[in-house]
């Protein structure tokens, strides 16, 4: 049975690959659950397309300066094609492990950068990732010939060399690219933007969780460390998903259930790099600082640096992926497969040095590299999505498909184009176009006891604009809905598998406000400013006479009803 599992035909490594590649779809459920709706569509075509862009360039290129026998000067290794050419000795069960593990790296820097990423722009980044980024420094750590192994840096499965690079990538990206909007407020208040479905989210931690049994056992191919190697790969995120949750209890008063899945990553992050060296005391220490450190990184990124991190790759992958890299200098027992002695059991400060160094320069490596990249591509074809495709959301905008759940869309919508305009004959500009005349009845009474209601119809775009000129006039209360609406505007057709879905009924958005001190006209002027466009779909302002209004709670009618707590 050995022979048949860990011989010469390479069965457990190939599983122990398509384990790997089966960490796509956790990626992918992460990612998705972990942002707005109106993106999973997107983020989907992302995690398919970065494993496939990455075999063909990874194929032509990657793999060759990566592992190839001619490596030049421990650095880089020589193009040879082989694969196209000397199909018969090809080495094909180095290459498919290979393929699945450089295509982890490139789809860890997708969350960091979901909801605000142009497709185009992420096609183009992954693709040089595969294609040079990884296999170079991956080359320098497990080419035999590379200067890091030959200095005697470990780093097993890819606490580093993988994701430590994508979370570097991931945070160099997110800097580039800038926050989502309404991210940040212009104070520097942080606003929570909650993930649509923290099942997926579920979903996606324990599917990758279990795909990481190959991915650090895949390695053990002769079998004798493959139990040592599954342990600690076990020990290690429960005990830092735990921490994580104590934690988070101790600071916000209860257990935070997003951050305890991301606690459960960052322990399978940390001990990737000593897996097979590790024992059960030095792998729970592990996954104990990865369940802390996963929270602070959070949050220092999110509040102090304020970088806008959806999913919190930078905190999982590139921290911890640090983390567990150190932590082979520090806990290696020298009864592992690597033979290697940490700190702690002995071995002096000499392996943490070389695991310093490795990390020091991979990372230098990725951020000067991932540097260049992102600012190409900002300067060529643009990095960011335009604020209305963002406001809109990504599947709609850059796959015509209005809602990745299609049982959940509003009836009628089908896969009407949101927000939509239709030039008109004569534009003008607004203050012709649209010069407001009031009656009477809508001026503020002499005793200020006028209430007014005002209901704007706006394109789902505008709303952040029309609420920054809502707040100039110091206007904080508002009712906001999402509506489907028909005028002049009649939609557009889509296409799903081919097929025209016509619709006329589009999505709008619906802004309700009650005012009694600030004018009427104030209110409709500042409306117009942020919505007029001088297309047809900019919207309509409705206004009504409110006859009274109660405070529930205490019972104030009228002016004082509509007055804030002191």
């Amino acid at each position: 049975m050995a022979d048949l599992i860990f011989g010469s035909t390479g069965v457990w490594y190939m599983i122990g690959a398509l384990l790997v590649f089966f960490m796509q779809c956790g990626f992918a459920m992460v990612e998705t659950g972990f942002t707005r709706a109106k993106n999973a569509g997107n983020i989907i075509m992302k995690n398919l397309m970065d494993f496939c862009i990455g075999t063909i360039v990874f194929s032509l290129l990657g793999f060759s300066l990566m592992m190839s026998e001619d490596y030049i000067a421990g650095f880089i290794g020589m193009p040879n094609l082989n694969m196209f050419t000397n199909w018969a000795n090809f080495d094909w069960n180095g290459f498919v492990f290979q393929l699945v593990f450089c295509a982890t790296a490139a789809t860890i820097v997708s969350g960091a950068m979901a909801e605000r990423t142009k497709f185009s722009a992420y096609c183009v980044y992954s693709a040089v990732i595969s294609l040079v980024i990884y296999p170079i420094e991956a080359g320098w750590v497990w080419n035999g010939q590379g200067w890091l192994a030959q200095l005697g840096c470990i780093d097993f499965a890819g606490s580093i060399v993988i994701h430590m690079v994508g979370g570097i990538s991931a945070i160099v990206g997110a800097k580039i690219l800038g926050p989502r909007i309404g991210k940040y407020g212009k104070n520097g208040k942080v606003n929570a933007i909650p993930g649509h479905s923290i099942t997926l989210g579920a979903l996606g931690v324990f599917i990758l969780w279990f795909a990481w049994y190959g991915f650090n056992g895949a390695a053990a191919a002769d079998g004798k460390f493959l139990g040592q190697i599954l342990l600690t790969t076990t020990i290690s995120p429960a005990v830092a998903t735990v921490t994580t949750m104590i934690f988070t209890w101790i600071k916000n008063g209860k257990p935070d259930v997003s951050m305890s899945l991301n606690g459960s990553l960052a322990g399978l992050v940390a001990v990737t790099a000593g897996c097979a060296d590790l024992d059960a005391v030095g792998a729970a220490i592990v996954g104990l600082i990865s369940g802390i450190l996963v929270v602070v990184a959070v949050e220092f990124v999110d509040i102090k640096l304020k970088i806008d991190d959806p999913v919190g790759a930078f905190a999982v992958h590139g921290v911890n992926g640090c983390w567990g890299g150190l932590a082979v200098g520090l806990f290696a027992t020298g009864k592992g497969q690597n033979g290697i002695t940490g700190l702690f059991y002995g071995g002096g400060f000499t392996q943490l040095g070389v695991q310093l160094l490795g990390i020091v320069c991979i990372i230098a490596w990725t951020t000067v590299c991932m540097t260049i990249v992102f600012f190409a591509i900002k300067k060529t074809i643009g990095l960011r999505a335009a604020k209305d495709e963002e406001m809109k959301g990504l599947d709609i905008c850059e796959h015509g498909l209005i809602s990745a759940y299609a049982d959940f869309m509003p009836i009628g919508v089908g896969t009407a184009s949101l927000d939509e305009t239709y030039d008109v004959e004569g534009n003008v500009p607004v203050t012709q176009a649209v010069p407001v005349q009031l009656a009477g009845k809508y001026e503020i009474a002499s005793d200020g006891v006028r209430i007014t209601k005002i209901d704007i119809l706006l394109k789902q775009s505008k709303l952040e604009a029309l609420k920054e000129e809502m707040d100039k006039l110091g206007i904080t209360g508002m009712t906001v809905s999402q509506v489907l609406g028909c005028g002049a505007q009649k939609g557009k057709a889509e296409y799903y598998r081919g097929v025209a879905v016509e619709s006329n009924l589009l999505p709008k958005m619906k802004v309700e406000i009650v005012v009694c001190k600030v004018p009427v006209k104030s209110v409709v002027d500042a409306a117009i400013k942020a919505l007029y466009t001088g297309h047809i779909g900019d919207g309509k302002i409705f206004i009504y006479n409110v006859e009274d209004v109660v405070k529930v709670r205490t019972g104030e009618t009228g002016y004082d009803a509509m007055q804030d707590v002191e």
